[in-house]
């Protein structure tokens, strides 16, 4: 009887998936030095995982590289800072990284790009910033929420990437710990948390920066902090975070053009502090820790979205 349970279960398995969004998730190659609040964004067809927490609580400024194609990691040149709870961002074939922690309450204002030879300092951002999410659309780039000098941020800022400049602008809901993507010439900034891992939020929020007004939308349907997002075939794609007890496995997709939440297929390993990035229409989720607080972990899980 178990040898035929255990051949029924992939069967059960496969059809949840297919219930929950028509794919499952498949492990790849780990992260070679596994952490926590790290920073990722899709680079050149390939994904860049910047900096994070060490198991020891030390921050790291490791840039790791992975290839979907070869399933497989190299190194990046290392970021000049250690950090963790940073954002990163690409555009026009470069690399961004901005803000985080420098060490423990020291919110940074540094800006960096990588154009593929060596990293740049960029002009700084215009306060500190941490645990925000950033997102580009057109030729700026976006850093919304997060912490700043006092407390939980009310403004935002966006970089002229051409002219290196930063302006300031109203932001979303203040909240920290929160994920930002781009899709359809919009930031959509999504969850976060006001303090502790017991006042997670389900608000999402989308800014235009044609109209300079932030917009709210459906809220996720599970709150969720220290929380990741990415944008992939028409969906904002909300994976994972901590809660009082936990990690969060859950997944969702809205639907840009119908307006409306669905559930995807849950993350195999539940986490906080991930890395998340699509390229060729997959959600990567890399890094990250699997248990509330400072855990770390190399899991690396991908789905593709049907």
């Amino acid at each position: 009887m178990v040898g035929g349970l255990a051949a029924v279960l992939p069967a059960v398995t496969a059809v949840a998936a297919l219930a929950l969004g028509g794919a499952a998730w498949e492990p790849r190659a780990p992260l070679p030095v596994p952490r926590t609040e790290v920073a990722a964004a899709p680079f050149r067809g390939d994904i860049a995982v910047v900096g994070g927490y060490l198991p020891d609580g030390s921050s790291s400024d490791d840039v790791d590289l992975y290839d979907p194609a070869s399933d497989s990691w190299s190194r990046l040149p290392d970021l000049p800072v250690e950090v963790n709870h940073a954002s990163a961002v690409s555009a026009d074939g470069k690399l961004y990284v901005v803000g985080g922690y420098g060490g423990p309450g020291v919110r940074l204002r540094n800006a960096y790009v990588f154009d593929g030879d060596s990293w740049r300092g960029l002009r700084p951002l215009p306060a500190e910033r941490a645990a925000a999410g950033a997102a580009t659309v057109g030729r700026k780039l976006y850093v919304v929420g997060g912490v700043g000098p006092n407390g939980l941020a009310r403004g935002a800022f966006a970089l002229d990437l051409k002219t290196g400049r930063w302006a300031s602008f109203g932001g979303p809901t203040p909240r920290e710990h929160l994920a930002a993507t781009a899709a359809g010439g919009k930031v959509y900034a999504v969850g976060g948390r006001l303090a502790g891992l017991d006042t997670n939020l389900r608000v999402f929020e989308a800014y235009s920066p044609t109209t300079h007004r932030w917009t709210k939308l459906a809220p996720v349907p599970e709150s969720r902090g220290g929380t990741g997002a990415a944008f992939a075939k028409g969906l904002v794609v909300s994976v994972g975070g901590e809660a009082p007890g936990r990690t969060i496995g859950s997944v969702y997709g809205y639907d840009v053009a119908r307006k409306r939440w669905r559930p995807l297929a849950s993350l195999p390993t539940p986490r906080h502090g991930i890395g998340v990035a699509t390229t060729a229409g997959r959600v990567y989720v890399i890094g990250g820790g699997t248990e509330p607080g400072l855990t770390v972990s190399g899991a690396n899980e991908a789905l593709t979205i049907p």
